[in-house]
Order: structure tokens, then C-alpha cells, then sequence
């Protein structure tokens, strides 16, 4: 079963959303090196895995809003994303983004449901110790 392991927030103008989401709720917000791209942590996390320490919370990111993602996405853990993409179209779904390389963390990619929800896919590289 596939979990839901991360959000992503698309923002308009990235200070100000920065600016909202640490003033509403206290979420530490950085940068990825490299990437237009800030990480949220919404809950005490792990300092080596950056993953949550309490059962069913997530983090997630902000990032700048496409076309192709307008609304916030929630992004699902699968073991073989190439699998996933498959069984998304063969359920009626498309691909909106196929799969591309965070380097030494591992794969993700995005698809559209049968609703018209964009969602995203995740699958760790084991190889790199993820």
C-alpha cells in the first residue's frame, strides 16, 4: 500500500508564502541548495533521516507554481515508480511529469487521477543508504 510521505505547497511569490507559513504555524523553512525548492518541516523530525518523529505526520515543501501544478500535491511512497506509472494509466489516470532523479535520495514523479487531482510519487534509492 502506498503511503502519503510528503506535501508540496505551489507558491506564487516564495518570500511571502515563507513569510505566512512561519508566521501561522511555526514551520522551519529552508532552502534546497540548488533548487528552487524549500524544505518544511512541520514536525519534530529525525536530524540524519529528516523524516517525522511522530507516527502519521509528514514535511513537505514549497515550491514555485506551474501550469502543471496549480494546486498542492500529496506525494505517495512506492517501491518501483516505473510499476506505479504504469498502474496509474492502466487505472484510467496520465502522467503529468514522468519520473526524474533527486540525486542520492531517490525518484519522483507526478500524475493526474481520474478526478483530475495531481498527485506525486516517490521511491527512494536504496543503493544510496535512503
Amino acid at each position: 500500500m502506498a503511503a502519503i510521505v510528503h506535501f508540496e505547497i505551489p507558491t506564487d511569490n516564495q518570500d511571502r508564502a515563507n513569510t505566512f507559513y512561519q508566521s501561522a504555524f511555526g514551520w522551519n523553512l529552508s532552502p534546497m541548495q540548488g533548487m528552487d525548492y524549500t524544505i518544511a518541516i512541520t514536525a519534530p523530525s529525525d536530524e540524519q533521516t529528516g523524516a517525522p518523529k511522530e507516527p502519521g505526520a509528514i514535511n513537505g515543501a514549497l515550491f514555485p507554481r506551474t501550469d502543471a501544478l496549480k494546486t498542492p500535491v500529496l506525494t505517495l511512497d512506492v517501491e518501483d515508480i516505473d510499476a506505479a506509472l504504469k498502474q496509474v494509466e492502466s487505472a484510467g489516470g496520465s502522467v503529468v511529469q514522468a519520473k526524474e532523479a533527486m540525486p542520492a535520495m531517490g525518484w519522483y514523479a507526478y500524475f493526474k487521477d481520474t478526478e483530475g487531482n495531481v498527485l506525486g510519487l516517490w521511491q527512494n534509492d536504496t543503493s544510496a543508504g535512503a
